[in-house]
């Protein structure tokens, strides 16, 4: 058989935590394999062996038959393994094409020749047609467009085995119809790929085979068309998968949250948000649904106190909340899952026991007369992080070791506990695994049948439709129509998001 990379019984520990437990990954040449796991499963863990960023405790690692040591990114490279990381290693204020070259400049005579280097991006990028500018400033491209270039610079190091680390997790729809094409032109072109996912969308419509992964050990290799979906999400978590949200009808009360006329103007002084109006109830979920950049993060940055608003009002419970401090509004009555868990989220270099009291730590039993009970504060910690399932050998591991899925759990344990009157949930489920997602769902779900008012921002549409009371779409900085879920179809919802069909139905009606 004509592997490329055979990775057999693999081992890898951390102070006694066995992440990686004898797992064997074969990967064929020319083919797209998928590499499927719960959060923490230790799919990461094993491609950073691979890629050379850690070394493996136990097993063989072979490259195109031949066994290999890859102590390193810079051995990896050599191999011609390239990795496009979760998230980008680029440096913000540097052009794509210094970006690329980094590390790897062409010089003569110790000057660095940039016309070559400009030259062999471009033809990089047109011939597996990324589209890369490789003068723009990478702060002022998208994050697709970011994501490409770590592509291009990984393909511009001669990697002819790439392994993408859940490149669909930050991206819109549109944009992972581009990556998904992009990955179909590298592999016309002889490259060979291993793609971690959650998506089994994605792994149906992509991939050739997929490796299964659970709690670190392998559950085996099946053909894709020989598979289905559900059949792959019982093999990674173990049990039973329910896709379909099960829910009563919603039996909404007061209006929590009563936005009007608002309007929100972001960075470069553009209005984002522009004269928009929303009401949620207590006991439903509205969900936003529109495509990304159409102000729905900046409408959610303004409820939470995290962006300024230029006119129009904001009531949490009939309280003017705009222009407050973060902490006054949440002290209102709202939690806030934030769209990025590590910007606004996380302190990822503190204890995960300390990031669960970020909210609360001045407040008793955690805080007394000005000063921390760190055992009240890691006991509480030790209660949520069971409830919720977070999966961390320790409340006192830092936040940055954690997977992506159970970094989220700790986010909407420390959120829900707090016992919100209105809670946000952006993006909640950006990068989870079905066994997370349906976790979650639930918890949302459970939150609106206790009288809690949800406003659930997601880029997923079939999350939108599953877990949503009404659906408010947002087109350029304003809600052009209200739906309800089960009197729309996805088709629709796509029209209205991209600026036709229904016209602005009242806020007032509730409809």
């Amino acid at each position: 058989m004509d592997y490329v990379i055979e990775m057999l019984g693999i081992r890898k520990e951390f102070s006694g935590f066995v992440a990686n437990d004898n797992i064997t990954l074969q990967l064929k040449r020319g083919e797209i394999h998928a590499l499927l796991g719960e959060n923490g499963a230790g799919k990461s863990t094993l491609m950073n062996v691979l890629f050379g960023l850690y070394e493996p405790d136990g097993g063989e690692i072979r490259v195109n038959g031949k066994t290999e040591a890859i102590h390193s990114p810079n051995k990896a490279n050599d191999l011609g393994i390239g990795m496009v990381h979760q998230h980008f290693m680029l440096v913000d204020k540097f052009t794509v094409a210094e970006n690329i070259i980094l590390g790897k400049e062409p010089s003569k005579f110790g000057v660095i020749e940039k016309k070559q280097a400009l030259a062999e991006i471009q033809a990089i990028s047109d011939r597996y047609g990324l589209k890369v500018d490789p003068n723009a400033r990478i702060s002022d491209i998208s994050i697709g467009m970011q994501q490409r270039v770590e592509i291009l610079k990984t393909l511009y190091r001669g990697a002819d085995i790439l392994i993408f680390d859940e490149p669909t997790a930050v991206l819109t729809p549109q944009e992972i119809k581009e990556l998904i094409s992009i990955m179909r032109t590298l592999i016309k072109e002889g490259k060979s790929i291993i793609l971690i996912t959650h998506k089994l969308k994605e792994i149906m419509d992509v991939c050739d085979r997929v490796t299964v992964i659970r709690r670190g050990k392998g559950m085996g290799t099946v053909n894709v068309p020989e598979t289905n979906p559900q059949e792959l999400a019982n093999l990674m978590v173990g049990r039973e998968v329910v896709f379909t949200t099960e829910k009563t009808p919603a039996n909404p009360g007061k209006d929590v949250l009563e936005v009007k006329d608002l309007v929100v103007k972001e960075a470069r002084g553009v209005e984002s948000v522009r004269g928009l109006n929303l009401t949620v109830r207590a006991g439903e979920i509205v969900g936003i649904a529109g495509v990304d950049g159409n102000g729905q993060s900046e409408l959610i940055q303004a409820i939470s106190g995290l962006t300024k608003t230029t006119s129009g009002s904001i009531l949490l419970k009939g309280e003017n909340i705009e222009n407050k401090k973060p902490r006054r509004i949440t002290e209102s009555g709202l939690g806030h899952i934030p769209e990025d868990r590590h910007k606004h989220g996380l302190v990822l270099e503190m204890s995960l026991g300390e990031n669960i009291a970020l909210q609360t730590y001045y407040k008793k039993p955690i805080s007394s007369k000005g000063f921390l009970n760190h055992k009240e504060m890691y006991s509480f910690a030790r209660k949520l992080i069971e409830e919720y399932d977070v999966r961390t050998s320790s409340e006192y591991v830092a936040a940055k070791a954690l997977s992506g899925g159970n970094q989220q759990k700790a986010i909407i344990a420390r959120e829900i506990s707090r016992d919100p009157d209105f809670l946000i949930a952006a993006q909640p489920t950006r990068g989870l695994d079905v066994g997370a997602i349906e976790f979650i769902h639930r918890r949302l779900i459970e939150q609106r049948d206790e009288g809690k008012a949800v406003l659930l921002m997601s880029f997923e549409l079939d999350e939108i439709m599953n877990v949503s009371d009404r659906i408010a779409v947002i087109y350029e900085g304003k809600i052009v129509a209200i739906v309800k879920p089960e009197e729309t179809t996805e088709q629709e919802l796509g029209l209205l998001m991209a600026g036709s069909g229904k016209a602005e139905t009242g806020e007032k009606s509730h409809v």
